[in-house]
């Protein structure tokens, strides 16, 4: 693992920090890497019960590392970092387990896109947000246009994208950007409080309700629908009855149970 990230398990909550303090906690391809290998561990880990992800230092992230991004042709852009970037994204967002963010100080850019994947996120009183990609000639590359509505409403989501204002954290609560707001020495405690709660509740459920939320939300619905409604049907008599008479190459005796 590279040293990008900061990652504990205890009492199956998964912390993440992004770490590159020294700058700001850009994203540059070797956290993106990391952060899918951090994925793909928690989405295999029966164990894990919620994730939180953090920031170190005074940024949760300021978004894409702007000498990485300027680098890169615009095949590499299409191909790599906005379709790779994207991949990423989704895959945080449909996760089996909540996640939270505590969003500890500046949140911009793909910074923000990051946090928009996230289940929900409290903040720092001292946090700031934007989405300032209209400054520097280019777009919203992960899903800031598509989820950054549907959370704050159009009129304010294209307030923020427009202008590429910053707005500080009280707007970002009131805004429903973030649930929460607390000393920023004071909300990974509350950032643990909330995990333990969820932890502490029964994990199949807890799955199931995050995956029927996300799926009305428009992620994943149809995975949502085939992945309940093939658990259900594999646990009936029926179903049972179905895989037994395939293994013993009979034909299956249904009784509609």
């Amino acid at each position: 693992m590279t040293d990008r990230l900061q990652i504990e398990t205890t009492d199956g909550i998964v912390t993440i920090r992004l770490n590159r303090p020294e700058k700001l906690n850009a994203i540059d391809p070797d956290m993106m890497a990391a952060l899918d290998t951090a994925v793909s561990a928690i989405e295999r880990d029966a164990s894990a019960r919620a994730v939180i992800v953090t920031g170190t230092g005074k940024a949760f992230s300021v978004g894409a590392d702007i000498g990485a991004f300027s680098a890169l042709g615009p095949a590499d852009t299409w191909r790599d970092w906005v379709r790779g970037g994207h991949a990423l994204i989704d895959r945080i967002a449909s996760l089996r387990v909540p996640v939270i963010g505590a969003l500890n100080g500046y949140t911009l850019g793909g910074g923000l896109e990051l946090a928009l994947a996230f289940d929900f996120c409290i903040a720092a009183d001292t946090a700031v947000f934007a989405s300032p990609e209209v400054r520097i000639g280019t777009v919203c590359g992960w899903g800031a246009t598509q989820r950054l509505p549907k959370l704050i409403g159009r009129a304010r989501a294209s307030q923020m994208i427009y202008t590429g204002d910053t707005i500080p954290a009280g707007q970002a609560r009131d805004w429903g950007l973030v649930t929460e707001l607390h000393p920023a020495d004071a909300l990974m405690d509350r950032a643990q409080e909330l995990a333990q709660q969820i932890a502490a509740n029964a994990p199949l459920s807890v799955q199931v309700s995050k995956q029927l939320v996300d799926g009305a939300g428009g992620v994943l619905l149809g995975a949502t629908l085939e992945s309940l409604a093939g658990g259900f049907c594999k646990a009936t008599e029926d179903g049972q009855e179905g895989l037994v008479a395939f293994l013993e190459k009979r034909p299956p005796n249904y009784k509609g149970q």
